[in-house]
């Protein structure tokens, strides 16, 4: 039986002295990070915390978030990491319905920390890396510094079933409603393992990771890379991309991972182009979290070195991550798949009778494995939706090929009724991103008295120079009248959630 922190406890045994952690100026070792989070595990098991208990994380990316993560679930605790971006009003719901016994954060809160009653919940002890502020002497408040300490300390030995709860993930999904994706050790070590088998990892490998680590994509390069004795270089100043180039070129990054923001921002700007010859140590990137136009995709396998592979990938925060992939082989030839399912998974394309249709036709694409959620927190209807007896229904709908490949063509919900014709967002974001003017863009239905919804696109263009005008004249040229957009705003940017992408919802009120 393999648990998540045994990824760490197993690298600090064969790479003790080994670099598993770098940021900023501080570059610490597999027994030093082991070390502190056997320190942790102990104190919360001395605060009485035990199995179930749920610990909160509300930090940045950060050597305390590492130690803090591993150290919860030594305890036999649930690790619940909460998004940094959240206003007070959501952190007060959110904790009222975890019911945590401890929170672990930074001076970087403390101003969202000091706008919620903390006396109104079940918190019993704040641990704060750095405090800067006095707190209510009603919930006992440990700096971080005083609690952990540069004393060897040995792992602690507790029962812990890989059945046990691990991890509660937020996810606001499509519907834009906060669920809490129940993750057990189990899934989140059968992913972590297919994960590395498919990406080919060993412990030279060493991760540039900008995600952050309260998201299942930022997570599993966190476990993936401790589990092989990897390094993880952590990198929070992604805004200035020549600087997060350079430190891959300094400490000789192999993997570069991100969603589809993340490789518009780094080819439209940074200087990848000028550091292409400088990543000789560069030998893949990987892309998750939503969809990423074939523009795009062409436009990174020109601005990378040659011999850096490309993996599209697929997946989802109830399936611990991932459920498929795009062998680099593939790339050119199958450019617009999402490859086919992972180690362990089991991919098909259903109908609405939850029968297998055959190849080309559409269906709701549906998986199951060892890596499929539990359920979701306390919330059964939202489960009983998705899940069945096992079987995850990502409510994506997708096609195969005759040669077994998957590809999207987008969510039922997402389509847009417009005049009387049924629109995918997705084939005029694609069309849009053909015309070489833009770096992303989103398509939307806006309330319209005589389409009801009328089609609406917030576009980032590459140059000052580009206009509507220019936008429109290729849409009508490539797309049917009926889905050539009928608003194209331009923006410097365009709405993301603090996992870089797409927030819809905000890009809604923008185009108001």
């Amino acid at each position: 039986m393999q648990l998540i922190h045994h990824f760490l406890e197993r690298s600090a045994d064969l790479y003790p002295e080994k670099t598993a952690l770098i940021h900023e100026n501080t570059r610490a070792s597999y027994t030093q990070i082991n070390s502190q989070a056997n320190i942790l595990a102990r104190h919360l098991l001395d605060r009485g915390v035990t199995h179930g208990d749920r610990v909160v994380l509300l930090m940045e990316n950060c050597p305390e978030y590492v130690t803090g993560y591993y150290g919860i679930l030594k305890a036999g605790a649930v690790a619940v990491p909460l998004n940094t971006g959240l206003k007070p009003d959501c952190l007060q719901d959110l904790l009222q319905d975890i019911e945590p016994t401890i929170l672990i954060s930074s001076s970087r809160f403390e101003r969202v920390l000091g706008n919620i009653d903390l006396n109104d919940s079940t918190i019993r002890e704040l641990i704060l890396k750095d405090p800067h502020s006095e707190w209510s002497s009603t919930i006992t408040t440990t700096p971080w510094e005083n609690l952990i300490s540069s004393d060897s300390s040995p792992n602690p030995v507790i029962p812990i079933s890989d059945s046990n709860l691990a991890n509660i993930i937020f996810t606001s999904g499509s519907t834009g409603k906060l669920k809490g994706v129940m993750l057990s050790h189990l899934n989140m070590v059968a992913n972590t393992q297919s994960i590395c088998q498919y990406l080919n990892l060993t412990a030279d490998d060493i991760q540039m990771v900008v995600l952050p680590f309260f998201y299942v994509m930022g997570k599993s390069l966190l476990n993936t890379h401790f589990a092989v004795g990897g390094t993880v270089v952590i990198n929070n100043k992604f805004a200035f991309t020549a600087s997060v180039l350079n430190q891959m070129v300094e400490e000789r990054v192999t993997g570069f991972s991100g969603v589809p923001s993340t490789y518009a921002f780094l080819l439209n700007r940074s200087p990848l182009t000028k550091y292409r010859d400088r990543l000789d140590s560069l030998r893949y990137c990987s892309q998750a979290g939503g969809h990423m136009s074939r523009t795009t995709k062409m436009e990174l396998r020109e601005s990378l070195p040659t011999h850096t592979q490309i993996y599209i990938m697929y997946g989802a925060t109830e399936a611990s991550a991932r459920l498929s992939y795009l062998d680099p082989d593939k790339f050119t030839d199958k450019i617009d798949s999402i490859g086919k399912a992972i180690p362990g998974v089991n991919l098909r394309v259903l109908d609405k009778s939850g029968e297998a249709v055959e190849a080309g036709e559409i269906g709701e694409l549906v998986a199951s494995g060892p890596n499929i959620m539990q359920e979701y927190w306390r919330d059964h209807e939202a489960t009983a939706k998705v899940l069945d007896n096992g079987t995850y229904h990502t409510g994506d709908m997708a096609y195969q090929d005759d040669e077994g490949f998957f590809y999207l063509v987008g969510r039922n919900d997402d389509m847009i009724k417009t005049g009387g014709h049924r629109v995918n967002p997705l084939e005029i974001e694609d069309t849009l991103m053909d015309s070489g003017l833009l770096m992303e863009a989103v398509v939307l239905g806006v309330p319209d008295k005589l389409l009801g919804r009328r089609l609406a696109a917030l576009v980032t263009p590459k140059n000052l120079e580009c206009d509507e005008k220019e936008i429109l004249r290729y849409c009508a040229l490539k797309l049917p009248k009926h889905k050539v957009p009928g608003t194209i705003k331009l923006t410097r940017n365009i709405p993301k959630s603090e996992t870089g992408k797409i927030d819809r919802a905000r890009c809604r009120l923008e185009m108001k």
